[in-house]
């Protein structure tokens, strides 16, 4: 395997290492001293600065002012801003945006990707569902409106949608009477629409989307086939991207500790244990890292199908190396956090240090889109079912 990052793309992580040099991880209250979220809205001046660096159109078309990258460009920066715990939307508002230069209509793509590039529109999605343990599709039914303007109409609910109470537009998946997969971007303040306050585990301002006949004009739907699957897809990748980037901060800030702590007169990193230990992570890293890129890049490639839609025979479909990914992500990253927290001792869980912070954000990030468990469950379905040869 050959992982060389391109120029552009290796300039892409220059850029944002830039942007986020300036961005401390304890800027907000700690979530373990503050009963509500941390704050009440996005990092906005952060926000302005990654517009002003060209990074939120990273990875949207040319034409719509991006710079025409790929779902990797945006991994590279997801991991970046994971090490500072940088407090934006990039993923969703990325994803989402690259959703709609991917399968959206020509007028939803000229209507909301320069705005995008402009930082000048905040785009989420709500993919859990009612649970967060059913297909987010099933949580909400549409319909077509009755009358002659068309457009659509949604009922149903989503839960622990991000950043929802600061997004201009919600990207709600949805299910037709026939079945079909769909996802409507959804105004804030759209006459039905209902906001009720969450708070997520690194103590965001999240939200539960209550849909009542919220009505949706056709241009506002996305319904190509594939879709909301390939949005999904790309969500949960780039959430594999910030646990990696979360996980290398934790382990550099666990060696940097280490080998000035001591104990008998020596470093705790001289120490076989702590060596031993501060190792098993640093594999850990290197496989969410190589099964990262492996997911990153089958998004990025057009997939070969076979005469029925589904991927050709030999190579198992792209939703494999995401959930492969996404496992080894969410048992990584946690194993990552809590050997920190062992090694640092009683320190880890001073809140004056900023690795309980870290531990928090891990923790969001393991269970987001999917446990582990929960992507096993839909390896072992593939490999049952797809044609090995």
């Amino acid at each position: 395997m050959d992982f060389t990052f391109t120029e552009e793309q290796q300039a892409a992580v220059e850029a944002a290492r830039a942007v986020f040099s300036d961005v401390a991880p304890d800027a907000v209250p700690s979530p373990a001293l503050t009963p509500g979220a941390v704050a009440d809205d996005i990092d906005r001046a952060l926000w302005a600065g990654l517009a002003r660096a060209d990074l939120l159109g990273l990875a949207l078309p040319t034409e719509h002012g991006g710079a025409g990258l790929d779902p990797i460009a945006l991994c590279l920066v997801l991991r970046e801003a994971a090490k500072v715990l940088a407090r934006v939307p990039l993923l969703e508002t990325s994803a989402v945006a690259m959703a709609v230069a991917r399968h959206g209509s020509p007028a939803l793509r000229a209507e909301i990707l320069p705005r995008v590039v402009r930082g000048e529109l905040i785009l989420t999605a709500g993919a859990n569902g009612r649970t967060g343990h059913d297909p987010a599709e099933l949580a909400v039914a549409a319909r077509r409106a009755d009358g002659s303007d068309g457009g659509w109409v949604l009922d149903g609910v989503q839960t622990g949608v991000p950043w929802a109470p600061c997004a201009d537009r919600i990207a709600v998946p949805a299910h037709t009477d026939e079945g079909r997969a769909l996802f409507a971007l959804v105004p804030q303040g759209a006459a039905g629409l209902a906001l009720a306050e969450q708070i997520s585990t690194n103590g965001e301002l999240f939200a539960e989307a209550t849909l009542d006949s919220v009505r949706v004009d056709d241009c506002a739907v996305v319904e190509a086939d594939g879709a909301w699957e390939w949005l999904r897809r790309l969500l949960a990748t780039g959430t594999c991207a910030l646990a990696l980037g979360l996980g290398e901060a934790v382990l550099a800030m666990t060696s940097r500790y280490t080998a000035k702590r001591e104990q008998f007169g020596f470093p705790l990193a001289t120490f076989q244990a702590v060596a031993v230990q501060a190792a098993d992570r640093y594999i850990d890293l290197r496989a969410m890292e190589a099964t990262l890129w492996q997911a990153a890049w089958r998004l990025s490639e057009p997939e070969e199908t076979g005469p029925s839609g589904t991927a050709s025979a030999g190579a198992l479909p792209v939703t494999a190396d995401v959930s492969v990914a996404k496992i080894w992500a969410s048992e990584g990253v946690r194993r990552v956090v809590q050997t920190a927290q062992h090694l640092h001792g009683g320190f880890g869980a001073d809140t004056d240090y900023p690795l309980h912070r870290f531990h928090a954000w891990a923790k969001q990030l393991e269970l987001s889109l999917g446990p582990a468990a929960a992507h096993e469950e839909t390896l072992g379905d593939l490999l049952a079912a797809h044609p090995l040869g």
